[in-house]
């Protein structure tokens, strides 16, 4: 199943990973890097307890901080340490990837060059103009529709399971129930299939979740 640094790494940016605060301080002090994503909750040193020591450093990499914690005041204390952003989980890729863009280009880092529109037989999704055609109409998506459609045309005949579905497109360690993959699907095929009880664009596998169909 993809990670988020999969998902990161299929966007054109270069990742390493560290499971825990003190490989990741590590790593982040003997490297150069553009921007370091922390989640707080890490094992051994919070993503705090990192922030803290590299800005005490002198370290001034751009830092994104990542928490299932939504309460004002924790965010207030990521900021102080040093924090450049901070976003709670659970999150949209979406935005992530956003801030992410918006980070880099801020400290003068071109992001990797923007996909073009992604095609699948009479389906179109223009990824930066977040628009969608099927069989030559506009569709009106919502942002999360959109998402998902996108999750789908990227990885066209792959098993997708609902909980990678979840992770990726809802965000990793989302807290929502798996139904609602089923939920937002379903709204999918009412938009874009000819017949959505009987759909031939995104299939159901039964057990395992769904696939774009080849």
């Amino acid at each position: 199943m993809l990670t988020l640094s999969d998902r990161l790494a299929a966007e054109g940016y270069a990742v390493e990973v560290a499971r825990d605060g003190e490989t990741g301080l590590a790593r982040a002090r003997a490297g150069s890097w553009d921007l370091l994503v922390l989640d707080v909750m890490l094992p051994r040193r919070s993503g705090f307890d990192v922030c803290r020591e590299l800005r005490a450093r002198g370290d001034e990499t751009p830092v994104l901080m990542l928490t299932a914690r939504g309460q004002v005041a924790d965010r207030v204390v990521g900021l102080k340490l040093g924090a450049d952003d901070y976003l709670a989980k659970p999150f949209e890729m979406a935005e992530l990837l956003a801030r992410i863009e918006a980070r880099l280009r801020r400290r003068g880092t071109a992001p990797p060059a923007a996909t073009g529109p992604l095609r699948h037989g009479e389906l179109e999704l223009d990824p930066r103009r977040a628009e969608v055609r099927c069989r030559g109409q506009l569709v009106d998506l919502s942002a999360r529709e959109l998402s998902l459609l996108e999750y789908f045309l990227r990885h066209p005949g792959a098993t997708l399971s609902r909980e990678e579905l979840l992770r990726e497109v809802w965000g990793y360690d989302a807290l929502v129930s798996t139904r609602t993959v089923d939920v937002h699907v379903a709204w999918l095929r009412r938009k874009l299939e000819q017949d959505p009880k009987q759909p031939r664009l995104i299939v159901t596998l039964h057990g395992l979740g769904y696939k774009l169909a080849d």
